[in-house]
C-alpha cells in the first residue's frame, strides 16, 4: 500500500522578484507614542522595472523607500532585495549593501553633491569608497556624464549648474558603483515642469540601457503617469496599482490605455476608495455576496 504523499509546499511569496516585500511593518516610538507607519504593506517588484510610488503625506511612501534603501530597518515582516534580508542586516551588511546593491536620489539636489566638489570628483567618490583603481574610476564617470547628457558639466561644482543638471549628475553618483536597484525620492520635487522631463527621462534612460529596476517615489501625476506601473500606498498599505500598456490600432495609431486595480494583500484585505465608501455609506460592517464570476459589497442595513 503506497503511503499518502505530503501536501505539495506553496511557493515562497516573490521567489521570483527583485524586490519583497511581504506584511512589512515599520513602528515609530515617540515617548509614550507609537506610529505605525507601515502596517502589513505587501509589493513584488521584478528585475528591470521601473515603477513609481504614489502616495498622500504620511501614507508610508518614504518610510518604504528609506527601509529598501537600507537606511532604515523595518519592525517585523519580510523585506528582501536581490540576496539581502534587510529584516536581519547586522551594520556592516548595510553599509555594504548601501555601497553596492543600491543607489539613492534625494528631492533636495543640494543633498546630492557636494558644494567644493566637481561633478566628476563626486561621481567617483563611491568608487574611492569601493576601493576601484582610479583608471576604472574616471573611465566609469565619464561613461555616466555622457550617458547622462552633462559631459560638459564634468569640471563644475554645484553652483555653477542648473537643478536638472544637478539632478542628472546626482543620478551618476547613485550610479557608480553599478547598483541593482535606483531610488529616487520625489526627483523632480524642486524643479519645474520642463525640466522635471528631462529628469525622468534620464532615469528612463538608466533604466533602459543599464538595465537598473528603478522604484521612483513621486506625488507629481505627470511623472507617475510616465511608467508602466504606479504603485499607491494609502495608510501603510499598498492599496491600488495602475497598469498601463500601449496598444497599436488598425490604421496604426498608438495609445496608452491604462487600467486601475485595487489590491489585495495576503490576508485577502483590500482598501475601498473613500468615494465608494461615502457615496454608499460603507462603515464599519459590510455583507460579501459570492456571484458566479465575482463578489458584490454590499453596506449594513442595520
Amino acid at each position: 500500500m503506497s503511503l499518502p504523499q505530503p501536501p505539495a509546499r506553496a511557493a515562497e511569496f516573490g521567489r521570483d522578484a527583485l524586490i519583497v516585500c511581504d506584511n512589512l511593518v515599520r513602528i515609530y516610538q515617540t515617548g509614550s507614542i507609537e506610529v505605525q507607519a507601515l502596517q502589513g504593506l505587501d509589493l513584488l517588484v521584478g528585475a528591470g522595472e521601473m515603477i513609481a510610488v504614489v502616495g498622500a503625506s504620511g501614507s508610508g511612501k518614504s518610510t518604504l523607500l528609506s527601509i529598501l534603501a537600507g537606511i532604515d530597518a523595518p519592525t517585523a515582516g519580510r523585506a528582501r532585495v536581490g540576496e539581502a534580508d534587510l529584516l536581519t542586516m547586522s551594520r556592516g551588511d548595510r553599509v555594504r549593501y548601501r555601497r553596492h546593491t543600491v543607489g539613492f536620489v534625494r528631492q533636495q539636489t543640494a543633498a546630492n553633491l557636494i558644494p567644493y566638489l566637481t561633478s566628476r570628483e563626486v561621481i567617483e567618490m563611491p568608487m574611492v569608497a569601493a576601493r576601484r583603481r582610479a583608471r576604472q574610476r574616471r573611465a566609469r564617470a565619464d561613461e555616466l556624464l555622457a550617458a547622462l547628457d552633462v559631459t560638459d558639466c564634468a569640471d563644475r561644482r554645484p553652483a555653477q549648474m542648473s537643478g536638472g543638471q544637478q539632478q542628472r549628475v546626482a543620478i551618476a553618483v547613485a550610479m557608480a558603483n553599478e547598483p541593482r536597484v535606483l531610488f529616487a525620492d520625489e526627483p523632480t520635487g524642486e524643479l519645474d515642469t520642463a525640466t522635471s522631463a528631462g529628469v525622468f527621462e534620464a532615469l528612463r534612460h538608466v533604466n533602459r540601457e543599464f538595465g537598473v529596476t528603478v522604484v521612483v517615489v513621486t506625488h507629481d501625476p505627470e511623472v507617475s503617469g510616465q511608467v508602466e506601473r504606479t504603485v499607491a500606498i494609502r495608510d501603510g498599505r499598498t492599496s491600488s496599482e495602475v497598469l498601463r500598456r500601449t496598444e497599436t490600432s488598425s490604421n496604426g495609431d498608438t495609445h496608452v490605455i491604462a487600467e486601475e486595480y485595487a489590491v489585495m494583500d495576503r490576508a485577502g484585505r483590500v482598501q475601498i476608495p473613500r468615494e465608494y465608501r461615502e457615496a454608499l455609506e460603507l462603515t464599519r460592517r459590510v455583507r460579501l455576496a459570492l456571484e458566479a464570476d465575482h463578489v458584490t459589497i454590499h453596506p449594513d442595513p442595520s
